[in-house]
C-alpha cells in the first residue's frame, strides 16, 4: 500500500496520535516510529522499515565511522509499537522533541512511510520547497531542462 494524502490531527494529553483510518489496516501488524533526517517523525510498517534499513543502513561498511553514526541515529531513534484499539500510537518523548511536536500535527503520506510534522513547521517547509520542487525533480531525474 502506498501512503498518500495529508491529514490534520492533534496529539492528546498522553502524546497519542490517531492514525488516519485509511492507514490502519497497513499498520495492523506493527508500527515502527523513527526519527527522520527532517524535523519530523517517520512511521513505517515493519516490512517497510526492514526494506529501508536493509538498503540504506545495513548495506554500509560497519567499520566506517560515518556508517555507524547513521546507524546509531536511526536505530537509536526508532521504536517498535502497536496501534491501540482506537487506532492510536503513543509518541515517545525523544521523537516529540526531535519533531518539536505540540498539540497540532499533520500526518503526511509519503509512499512507503508516513511523516508526522508540527503543523506550522510543515506549512513553512512546504512554502519554502514549492517554488523549487520542479528543479529538484529534474535534478534527481538527471536532466537540466
Amino acid at each position: 500500500m502506498a501512503f498518500l494524502g495529508q491529514y490534520e490531527h492533534t496529539l492528546d494529553a498522553k502524546n497519542r496520535l490517531t492514525i488516519p483510518s485509511r492507514f490502519r489496516a497497513a499498520l495492523s501488524s506493527g508500527v515502527i516510529l523513527a526519527r527522520s533526517l527532517d524535523p519530523c517523525v517517520w512511521i513505517f510498517t515493519p516490512d517497510g522499515w526492514e526494506a529501508f534499513t536493509s538498503s540504506w543502513i545495513r548495506s554500509r561498511d560497519p567499520f566506517d565511522p560515518e556508517a555507524r553514526k547513521v546507524e546509531r541515529f536511526f536505530h537509536g531513534g526508532s521504536f517498535d509499537v502497536q496501534l491501540d484499539a482506537a487506532g492510536r500510537v503513543m509518541l515517545p518523548p525523544l521523537l516529540i522533541e526531535h519533531a518539536s511536536l505540540g498539540k497540532e500535527a499533520v500526518v503526511v503520506g509519503c509512499d512507503s512511510r508516513i511523516e508526522v510534522w508540527e503543523r506550522g513547521r510543515l506549512h513553512a517547509r512546504q512554502q519554502e520547497d514549492e517554488p523549487t520542487v520542479g528543479d529538484s525533480a529534474r535534478k534527481l531525474a538527471g536532466t537540466n531542462r
